[in-house]
């Protein structure tokens, strides 16, 4: 029931008028204090939502990837609180903001899908934040591990994870290959 709701809003804002840009790799999409005209959804690649702090450091606030909306947040704001950088090459759909506010004002269904979406996606942040709070890779590798039911990912995505553990690649390469000598393949165990 919570996908079909979610598919009623992404059904409707695919209904409205609006275009596909692309963005090269370390294009900027918006800029801190820019005004807030479009809506974003990430096609392909992948675009940080960052907060620059006064030394020039970034922290990054969204990671977006295909299928995710960017700066969610900022819908409901005149301007952008933060900055955003496509780290790849990035092909982004955009509306108006000001139609899909009038979507959003205008249609219980396509209001209801958006929280759905929403909920989901603040599910998954704090999920994010409590993996990255966890200090050994094995740890975090354990937690990830529960919260998608044991699942490993698809052949070919292990630097996806580690990506997303925030951990390097040959860290996590090591840690499966520890988990295989215990026990022959790789688990959450």
């Amino acid at each position: 029931m919570i996908a079909i709701m979610s598919d009623d809003f992404f059904r409707k804002l695919a209904e409205l008028p609006g275009k596909t840009v692309h963005i090269r790799r370390n294009g900027q999409v918006f800029e801190r204090g820019d005004a807030v005209h479009a809506f974003h959804r990430v096609v392909s690649g992948e675009v940080h939502l960052l907060r620059r702090q006064i030394d020039g450091a970034a922290f990054i606030l969204q990671r977006a990837g295909p299928g995710d909306i960017l700066a969610e947040a900022s819908l409901d704001t005149p301007r952008y609180h933060c900055a955003a950088e496509a780290v790849a090459d990035s092909k982004l759909h955009l509306w108006p903001a000001s139609s899909v506010r009038r979507l959003l004002e205008t249609d219980g269904r396509a209001t209801e899908g958006y929280a759905r979406h929403l909920a989901s996606q603040l599910r998954r942040e704090r999920m994010r934040a409590e993996i990255l709070s966890l200090r050994r890779v094995s740890e975090r590798l354990d937690a990830w591990l529960t919260w998608h039911d044991g699942a490993m990912p698809e052949k070919g995505q292990m630097v996806q994870l580690a990506h997303d553990l925030n951990v390097s690649a040959e860290a996590l390469y090591r840690e499966m290959a520890r988990r295989r000598g215990a026990n022959g393949q790789p688990t959450g165990d």
